[in-house]
């Protein structure tokens, strides 16, 4: 781990030698907590050319998406929202916990340090909310190919945000679920955090609600290798979420063929009572033997899970339950 790490500086200094771009607070969307805003984002120092994540061919995308992993994370640096703060860890990253106070919907924490500020957005539940969404994007949201490393590489690294695939029955589940906001939506995904503003294009784009994302850090550090598992990153974010709204049911929105069923089912059990319906969109070779485990799983918990490779039947049963607002 810790040659990965020096290997990492080392090529960040090839990349970023000469001038460099001032720093910049790359903000996250953030979540509330009974009693906190938590803002999120990252201090990275680059070259404004770097940001521009639209691409033509697919050697100029793969040039973009590059560009998005040849970052020059910032640590140690303080930031400051009044007189709360928070100092980023070895990949640049920040987490700033500030007073919730009697806010709701969409916020701006302005944070600021290291010379430059940003406005972070953090999502606030309604009072009047009936349940939170909790989703994934691979495969779930847009096609990926996530189950499949090579076709994943491929479609991540040789697209754009405009030819990226949304689902158009995803885009309409979610218009059913969030019931013109009045229910927070919150997306979780393997995909990296540098992929955040890229992600954030395609949504608007598509038409998918705005909602903070709890995304992975691949790098590297003297007590990290890339990552956490795959299970764990999803699973700890559940966690987090069903902490930070404790009085909302939720439901999940995955896929098969990357273990979504086993997380979720894993989920139901560490929290009885909270999980209301599980939606699966199902891979082009079907339910395997391991998936099917857990869909009955789930289902002897009795969890309502509908499994399809459309929304279709989702579409019709979330309709029915979801209660309008009063």
């Amino acid at each position: 781990m810790r040659a990965a790490a020096v290997v990492e500086v080392a090529v960040e200094r090839v990349f970023f030698r000469g001038d460099l771009a001032r720093l910049v607070i790359e903000p996250y969307h953030g979540y509330a907590t009974p009693e906190h805003l938590v803002a999120r984002g990252r201090v990275l120092a680059i070259r404004e050319a770097e940001r521009d994540v639209k691409g033509g061919s697919r050697l100029a995308n793969a040039r973009q998406m590059f560009r998005l992993f040849a970052t020059h994370e910032v640590s140690g640096v303080t930031l400051r929202s009044g007189a709360h703060s928070a100092v980023t860890d070895a990949e640049g990253y920040f987490t700033l916990f500030v007073p919730r106070r009697d806010r709701q919907g969409w916020v701006d924490v302005p944070v600021s340090g290291g010379g430059t500020s940003a406005e972070c957005p953090v999502l606030i539940a309604r009072p009047d909310a009936g349940l939170m969404v909790i989703s994934d994007i691979d495969d779930t949201m847009m096609k990926t190919g996530a189950h499949n490393t090579l076709t994943n590489l491929w479609t991540s690294f040789t697209g754009s945000v405009e030819s990226r695939t949304v689902y158009p029955d995803a885009v309409e589940l979610m218009q059913v679920l969030r019931q013109d906001g009045r229910n927070p939506v919150y997306f979780v995904s393997s995909s990296p955090w540098n992929f955040h503003e890229f992600l954030e294009d395609v949504f608007a784009r598509a038409g998918l609600p705005a909602g903070p994302k709890f995304l992975k850090d691949y790098g590297f550090s003297e007590d990290q290798f890339l990552t956490s598992s795959h299970g764990n990153h999803k699973g700890d974010a559940i966690d987090i979420l069903m902490a930070a709204n404790p009085h909302l049911p939720a439901v999940l929105i995955g896929d098969t063929g990357q273990h979504d069923a086993q997380i979720y089912a894993d989920a139901v059990s560490r929290h009885p009572g909270r999980i209301v319906h599980v939606v699966l969109r199902s891979a082009a070779d079907g339910v395997g033997a391991d998936d099917a485990l857990q869909i009955d799983r789930m289902r002897a918990a009795n969890i309502d899970v509908t499994v399809g490779n459309t929304y279709r039947e989702a579409l019709a049963l979330l309709a029915a339950k979801v209660q309008p607002a009063e």
